[in-house]
């Protein structure tokens, strides 16, 4: 624990004031991804695949759109076809005939979709028009294994694939990037003092008025009207450099993990903390008693519970005022506290409101 806590003090003292391009911390407004979903059938499995009516009634369309006329009596279901799920990213200013990768997912109770082959399926927007179409052949990481007794045996996740440009674009996204007087720069980590700093390097650059901050996220750049030139105008500005303001001083906890790490910026009032452990152990063992030869009684078992409490010493350690990471760090590492007694520690810290930064459970 020691020395985990002196690494993780190591990487966090590091110089954290380096300068950044524009481009790493920013993103053009209403420059995104858009999120694709579909619906389709995978076949060609190896009896891996699912009978849920919803299966069968997709493969029915799909055989009655080829002119195979089936009885309605008959319940076409095969174990080598599924029903997935199909989901996408397209990316901005995609073109009608670029590839984007796609990815497959079982909806029913397929156990693996390896070696299968999704059929042409389309994929919609949130607006529900066909932005672009998918098919190919899955490459599946996981898989399974299953014995006659019941038994299985499953690595990673056989009934989930990808296709790498397995869709075709066929519809572009309009965006707003060329249109207006403006363009608005978004930071990726709203901070007034970084979002100042953009605009003054901006102006120093292309002179006063050209760029404003307009709150803790936005900048608003004037920018030429003509697109090609609005593009170099961008390649100008995305390569300039800036030093981010610090972050807030935080303390960000995971207790599913166990993982705590500690800003930079964190200091604690004058404290006094004890930390103490309290071990409980209960046991459980069985008494036989037997009768004499002869006695004509019975045998009888008797629970016996036996329950033993130790009590660790306690430790006592005080905060002085300014109190940085580093004596925190060291602190704790004298008791010997393991991440779960310094998740309270810092928890009472911040109750008593001496931990002069945000605590994050996550």
């Amino acid at each position: 624990m020691r020395n985990l806590l002196l690494g993780l003090m190591i990487i966090i003292l590091a110089p954290l004031a380096m300068a950044e391009r524009i481009k790493d911390i920013t993103s053009v407004a209403g420059v995104r991804n858009n999120q694709l979903v579909g619906y389709g059938l995978v076949v060609g499995l190896d009896g891996t695949g699912d009978k849920t009516s919803f299966t069968s009634q997709t493969f029915r369309n799909m055989l009655n759109n080829f002119g195979v006329a089936i009885p309605p009596t008959t319940n076409p279901s095969s174990k080598n076809i599924a029903a997935v799920a199909i989901h996408a990213e397209l990316p901005p200013f995609s073109k009608p005939g670029q590839t984007i990768d796609i990815t497959v997912s079982a909806i029913g109770d397929a156990k693996s979709l390896r070696g299968g082959s999704l059929l042409m399926s389309p994929l919609k927007g949130a607006d529900g028009q066909v932005y672009a179409m998918a098919q190919g052949n899955l490459v599946v990481s996981g898989f399974g294994a299953e014995g006659r007794d019941g038994s299985r045996l499953s690595v990673d996740v056989p009934s989930v694939g990808r296709i790498p440009n397995g869709a075709s674009v066929e519809r572009t996204v309009p965006n707003a990037f060329a249109l207006g007087d403006s363009l608005t720069l978004n930071l990726n980590h709203p901070d007034f003092t970084t979002s100042r700093r953009v605009a003054e390097e901006i102006n120093g650059l292309l002179g006063a008025h050209t760029a404003s901050s307009m709150d803790a996220t936005s900048i608003r750049v004037r920018a030429p009207r003509d697109a090609a030139q609005r593009v170099s105008f961008i390649s100008v500005l995305e390569n300039l450099e800036i030093t981010p303001a610090k972050e807030v001083a935080k303390v960000i906890i995971n207790s599913r993990t166990g993982t705590i790490v500690i800003g930079q910026d964190v200091r604690v009032s004058p404290v006094a903390v004890t930390h103490g452990g309290l071990t409980v152990a209960i046991t459980e063992n069985l008494d036989v008693n037997q009768p004499d030869p002869f006695a004509g009684g019975e045998t009888v078992i008797t629970p016996r519970t036996g329950i033993e409490v130790d009590e660790g010493s306690g430790h006592m350690f005080e905060f002085s005022p300014g109190t940085s990471l580093r004596d925190i760090v060291e602190a704790v590492n004298q008791v010997g506290a393991a991440p779960g007694d310094l998740m309270a520690i810092l928890e009472a810290l911040k109750q008593a409101g001496a931990l002069k930064a945000e605590l994050i459970v996550i």
